[in-house]
């Protein structure tokens, strides 16, 4: 299932989340076009569009839906972070984040915080009712592009262009694990269900897997052949799934690390790719401007 052309330029983001109010499965894509879409997926397997989003000035980095998939969050080259009600297509309120302090956004476990990576090292975390910071974290090191909060609630991972990942303790605030794998920009990464691993992807086309409480390096898996742009794990905490510059969409087991599909559907380089939330299909988006839906490989 493919929509050609989603928007009208590069498509950046994507995330997949269930309505808890109304049961809906609802897919969000941010593209360069300074647009937000809400598309639902249907039941009759199909993907319609709900919502265009307009009011970010420049392109749209990143988006996120919260773990209720009621609220919508995006962040733009204009330095804004907007919320959205998912249902109804509207803006809940907007955040001026100050000049590039605001790359990829990721919702706190229990919604109440939007954590953002800035060009300076730093995190933010502002609040989803107040809209504004209510804290910062400080990695002390260079833009971070990736972000991502441990389904547990305890950890936040960031992954700066230097190719160094942090790891902060949500409970105390303070810098747990410095992982230095890496030698180029972490795009993207993603913290396993049960929260136990961190998985990353680099434009070094290798995807690490780190024990998160020991911080050591578990895995390295290539099969890309360029810049790994992003990765998400499956809900059931079997297999991850990995995009690339390579026009390629992989999806692995994480038992085993190996690569047991590779999608080859989109023409470009492909920018994000995130599960449903129960795990049975992929959503990809691509400088293509195509939204794809693929099933999960069993």
């Amino acid at each position: 299932m493919s929509t050609r052309k989603a928007h009208e330029d590069s498509l950046w983001s994507c995330a997949w989340a269930k309505n808890e109010r109304d049961g809906s499965e609802n897919i969000v894509t941010g593209g360069v076009d300074d647009l937000v879409k809400i598309w639902k997926w249907t039941s009759g397997e199909k993907l319609e569009l709900r919502h265009t989003l307009e009011g970010h000035q420049l392109g749209v980095v990143s988006v996120d839906i919260n773990p209720q998939g009621t609220m919508a969050a995006s962040s733009s080259l204009d330095s804004h972070i907007r919320l959205w009600d998912v249902e109804a297509g509207k803006q809940i309120k907007t955040v001026d984040a100050g000049p590039v302090d605001a790359w990829t956004i990721s919702f706190s476990p229990d919604s109440r915080f939007l954590a953002t990576g800035s060009q300076t090292g730093k995190i933010n975390l502002f609040g989803v009712d107040s809209g504004k910071k209510e804290s910062s974290l400080d990695t002390r090191g260079k833009f971070t592009l990736s972000i991502a909060y441990s389904p547990d609630g305890k950890y936040i991972a960031c992954g700066a262009i230097d190719g160094i990942i942090n790891i902060f303790d949500m409970t105390t605030g303070k810098l747990l694990h410095t992982l230095e794998g890496h030698a180029m920009p972490i795009r993207g990464l993603c913290f396993s269900p049960d929260s136990q691993l961190l998985v990353t992807a680099s434009d070094d086309s290798h995807i690490k897997i780190y024990d998160v409480q020991h911080a050591n390096l578990a895995g390295t898996l290539s099969g890309h052949g360029s810049w790994v742009l992003n990765v998400a794990f499956s809900p059931d905490n079997t297999h991850f799934v990995s995009c690339s510059s390579d026009k390629t969409v992989k999806v692995w087991d994480a038992g085993s690390r190996q690569c047991v599909h590779t999608f080859l559907d989109h023409t470009d380089q492909v920018w994000c790719a995130k599960y449903n939330s129960t795990g049975t299909k992929i959503v990809s988006v691509s400088e293509d401007r195509a939204v794809h839906i693929y099933d999960s490989p069993a």
